[in-house]
């Protein structure tokens, strides 16, 4: 292997403070470039394809925790609950259900985030504050056995201006302790705030990420 993923990894891992944690965005990489991670101690990995995600984790060691981070159709579900450890990108009610019918049938309690759409471009996923609001108010999440709501997640905007991606990002963390407040008060298990990627993740350490989601900055580009 001639791409020096150890070397990556650990730049950033150098850079971030106790508490955050990586999930390292493998999704279109080999299977030799999650092992060099792996071998270094890295144990977290993304994945956005059912497919790619249920091959490498056959072939690969049983002790990775895969986090499904990519938007996620509810027909997925069942191929990918008997071994997910969390599913970072719950974007609707509808979803939820989905997750929580398919885990009973595992007998699982998956953790999962809701993704919330703050950035401004249309391509992005998620629910706005208000509907996000609307879902935890309706209150059948309580309902949910096999679930386990852990946080929130978002993307900021795909720009350069770092005013309007720190802008984006606090706003995430603002609404984060507005909802643990109302909702999960005496749940120390909501504790997620999941932002920041290769470009931007510095940003998302000063708003309060705990958790980043680096792939070019360890592998590279895509090998598609």
């Amino acid at each position: 292997m001639d791409y020096d993923v150890k070397g990556k990894l650990h730049n950033v891992l150098d850079t971030l403070p106790q508490g955050v944690r990586l999930v390292a965005i493998s999704k279109y990489h080999p299977n030799e470039y999650i092992l060099a991670a792996y071998e270094e101690g890295q144990r977290i990995f993304g994945e956005s394809h059912e497919q790619e995600l249920r091959q490498k984790h056959e072939s690969l060691p049983k002790d990775i925790e895969w986090h499904f981070i990519g938007h996620l159709q509810t027909n997925k579900v069942k191929y990918i609950a008997p071994y997910v450890s969390m599913i970072e990108a719950v974007d609707s009610l509808k979803l939820l259900r989905e997750i929580n019918r398919q885990a009973e049938k595992c007998g699982r309690v998956i953790n999962v985030l809701l993704e919330l759409h703050i950035a401004e471009e249309a391509t992005k996923y998620g629910l706005s504050l208000d509907a996000c609001r609307e879902l935890l108010a309706a209150g059948e999440w309580r309902q949910m056995q096999h679930v386990r709501i852990c946080g929130l997640m978002m993307m900021a905007s795909f720009v350069d201006d770092h005013e309007q991606i720190r802008r984006e990002m606090q706003t995430a963390a603002d609404f984060f302790d507005e909802v643990k407040a109302q909702y999960f008060a005496d749940d120390d298990t909501f504790c997620e705030r999941s932002w920041g990627m290769s470009d931007d993740y510095p940003i998302a350490l000063q708003t309060r990420s705990t958790m980043v989601r680096v792939g070019t900055a360890i592998f590279g580009p895509r090998v598609y």
